[in-house]
């Protein structure tokens, strides 16, 4: 049974979650024509990545990066539940000061609740103040391919323009409506969501914003989608 402390502890929303795997399984696993290696910023309770590996025939590792204890435990025991200790290996360590190994792609689900502090229900959702702190931390980090959610509340023309400036183009990307959950609904964060609407850098429409999981890459595409991903994602 899930509890308000269940919730504090380990993020839980089983729409993102879904949306996360999908977008790891299109976007980058069946992308990869090798025995890639890919670094993941955040793992949660494990199950995106998972269900990604479960759902292809990726030959490569996945290393998570969970500083959540609890959350940390919970991935652990998942990934052993599906057996698959030899191909997503998460560690119970910050991402920014581990030794990471030398990886392809970069993938995240990062924080971006936007709020003045990360004084809310889960400190480590706390995205800083317009939520898409952490998301440009990950940009700047040279990976060669980069898959973020993006929200279309924290702050998206912003991300997507500074990820150009960083030399990444925008190579593909999916788009899901989800509605305000636990952690967003709170007053300290959807005060700061709405002050940001009226700003023009959060966009949604009553209960529903737009998630869009981005593969940002520095390899040549064809066709660079950021001006249609901005225009998207701005249209709430």
């Amino acid at each position: 049974m899930l509890t308000q402390k269940t919730l504090k502890d380990v993020f839980y929303c089983p729409e993102e979650s879904e949306f996360y795997s999908r977008c790891i399984k299109e976007l980058v696993l069946k992308q990869c024509n090798k025995s890639e290696i890919i670094v993941e910023f955040g793992a949660g309770d494990g199950i995106p990545a998972i269900k990604s590996l479960l759902e292809t025939k990726f030959k490569g590792k996945i290393y998570g990066f969970e500083l959540n204890d609890s959350a940390y435990e919970v991935a652990e025991s998942n990934v052993r539940k599906h057996e698959l200790d030899s191909k997503y290996i998460v560690k119970n360590q910050s991402f920014f000061s581990s030794q990471i190994p030398n990886a392809e792609y970069l993938i995240s689900n990062p924080p971006y609740l936007p709020a003045i502090d990360n004084n809310i229900y889960q400190p480590l959702l706390h995205g800083g103040i317009d939520g898409s702190e952490i998301a440009r931390k990950l940009l700047s980090l040279s990976y060669e391919n980069v898959l973020l959610m993006v929200s279309s509340y924290s702050n998206p023309q912003s991300l997507i323009e500074y990820a150009k400036s960083n030399g990444y183009s925008t190579g593909n990307f999916i788009i899901s409506p989800l509605k305000f959950g636990y952690y967003s609904c709170e007053p300290k964060v959807k005060s700061t969501i709405l002050e940001m609407q009226e700003q023009g850098l959060a966009f949604y429409s009553e209960n529903i914003y737009l998630l869009a999981g981005v593969l940002f890459t520095r390899n040549q595409v064809a066709v660079d989608l950021s001006s249609e991903l901005i225009q998207i994602m701005t249209s709430l």
